[in-house]
Parts: structure tokens; C-alpha cells; sequence
């Protein structure tokens, strides 16, 4: 297995793709935006062989980090692209397509007058709704405490979005704990953990 075989040219803006196309067989899709080293993503695909990962890294060297290091573990079940992930969301993935949403610790753009780059903005938050299947669970953390937040606040108000428990997806019966990058980081220094899931109603 090489790295090419795991990361795919990211599809231009307004064309439609079929995702479980990119896997040797069908299952269960879930997607990692800002997928970072791929830590969390090795863990989830080697518990998980039933479930087809996609993620999405913006930057360019560590995106082939992960495509690497997936590559190199020989895990089949997962797909990185480097391109933008709310246009992805927003113009290339079909609808009802995801049974998972992972944000780990996306950019917190802490200055106000950069808030209209963060990620859970209005046209995205809907369009991650639309490729979200009913039932379908959105999972996100963040050690930005006003970030956080911000998030919870516009997702609290989305009629198709139920706060749930979260479901720590990086456990598992006899399994280690794995989570992202950022987060082993962030824990060793103390800084607080905030955590969130969603289920799409019906």
C-alpha cells in the first residue's frame, strides 16, 4: 500500500462525488475535518474495519504525513484529501451520506474580527446537516473554552440537531486510548477539555 493510495486530488468545487467510490467496498462514512496527523484516524480504522474514514487537512505537508503514516499501517479503510473542508462539505458530498461528523480541535480564530473564518458558520452548519444521515451523530471538542461556546450556541439552535451524550469514539473494549495530536499536547499542559456530540434528528 502507498501513500497514493490513500490520498486522493481533492475534487474541484460544485462536483458531486461519491465518496464509498474512493473504498474497495461499501460502509458505514464518517469524516474527520482538520485530520491533523492522522492519530485519531489510525486508531478509529484499525477498531473499526466495518467503517470508511475520510479526512480533510488543509495543510499540505502534514496531510501527506497522514496519508503516509496510513500507508504505512496498511489500514485500507481510510482517504485523505487536502483541500478546503467547507466547501467540500458544502458543494461536493451528497446527501445523507455521513454517519459521523469528528471536529477535533478545529482553529478557534480567537480575534473577533476573524470569527467569520471559523468553521461552524451558518452555510456550513447546514450543509454538514443535508450530508448527515438521520441518526447520524456529530462529534466535536475544542480547548477554547469562548470557542466552544460559540459552537454550542449555534448548534443548540439548528431544529435538526439534538444534543446527545458523547460517545467517546477513541475507546473501545480492550483498546487504548488515542486521541488527536493537539489533545495529547493540550492534557499535558492542563489546559481543560471540552467535549460535545449531536445526533441529526430525523
Amino acid at each position: 500500500m502507498s501513500i497514493d493510495d490513500v490520498l486522493l486530488p481533492a475534487p474541484e468545487a460544485d462536483v458531486a462525488v461519491d465518496p464509498l467510490a474512493w473504498f474497495a467496498s461499501p460502509g458505514p462514512l464518517e469524516l474527520e475535518i482538520g485530520c491533523g496527523k492522522g492519530r485519531f484516524l489510525l486508531h478509529r480504522a484499525r477498531s473499526r474495519p466495518d467503517v470508511r474514514l475520510v479526512g480533510i487537512e488543509w495543510a499540505n505537508k502534514i496531510c501527506r504525513y497522514a496519508a503516509d503514516r496510513m500507508a504505512r499501517w496498511g489500514v485500507d479503510n481510510v482517504r485523505i484529501l487536502r483541500t478546503d473542508a467547507s466547501v467540500f462539505v458544502q458543494t461536493n458530498l451528497p446527501e445523507a451520506c455521513l454517519t459521523a461528523l469528528h471536529v477535533y480541535h478545529p482553529d478557534p480564530w480567537p480575534k473577533k474580527r476573524h470569527h467569520k473564518r471559523r468553521l461552524f458558520q451558518p452555510p456550513f452548519i447546514d450543509a454538514a446537516v443535508r450530508c448527515t444521515q438521520p441518526g447520524g451523530r456529530w462529534l466535536i471538542q475544542t480547548d477554547h473554552t469562548e470557542y466552544f461556546a460559540w459552537i454550542r450556541e449555534r448548534l443548540d439552535a439548528h431544529l435538526q440537531l439534538q444534543e446527545i451524550e458523547f460517545d467517546d469514539p477513541r475507546f473501545g473494549p480492550g483498546e487504548d486510548w488515542a486521541g488527536t495530536n493537539f489533545e495529547v499536547i493540550y492534557q499535558r499542559e492542563g489546559r481543560p477539555i471540552h467535549r460535545v456530540a449531536y445526533e441529526r434528528r430525523c
